[in-house]
């Protein structure tokens, strides 16, 4: 499985997650966001109001509707929506982020330590392809070393 370790310096995770949902939905994908339980409905919003010519189908888990969202924005690793992609928007590794074929980890500096555990706990596993990702002084997302 492919991890991409996101290190959020100078744009935040609001205006990161659209592309990244963007990008999979173009794919024919779908997402499971995981994040603190107290931000899912921000982000439930965020995702609605983030660009006018953009629409991002989703929901915040808790619907009956939940397996046909593209998109499900959730407190827990579950993904109702049958998503083989997960965003870990929070700065919080779990380990069920292996159960995916694809894992978005987003940090701050807030969370950097953890996000370097986790780094490091992953660097022997034959099954996690690890990516780190920092912004260059455009703005530009380059793959780090």
């Amino acid at each position: 499985m492919r991890i991409d370790f996101y290190h959020l310096t100078a744009t935040p995770l609001e205006r990161v997650l659209p592309s990244i949902c963007e990008r999979l939905l173009g794919a024919g994908e779908r997402l499971l966001v995981v994040t603190a339980p107290e931000r899912v409905a921000g982000l439930d919003r965020e995702l609605w109001t983030q660009s006018p010519e953009s629409f991002l189908p989703h929901a915040a888990v808790g619907s009956e509707r939940d397996a046909t969202q593209p998109i499900l924005i959730a407190s827990e690793s579950e993904a109702a929506n049958n998503a083989r992609n997960i965003a870990l928007a929070d700065g919080r590794w779990r380990v069920e982020a292996l159960g995916f074929d694809r894992a978005f980890y987003f940090f701050d500096s807030a969370t950097i330590d953890e996000a370097r555990s986790s780094w490091r706990a992953l660097k022997d596993r034959e099954d996690a392809e690890r990516h780190y990702w920092k912004q260059d002084e455009n703005g530009r997302w380059v793959e780090g070393p």
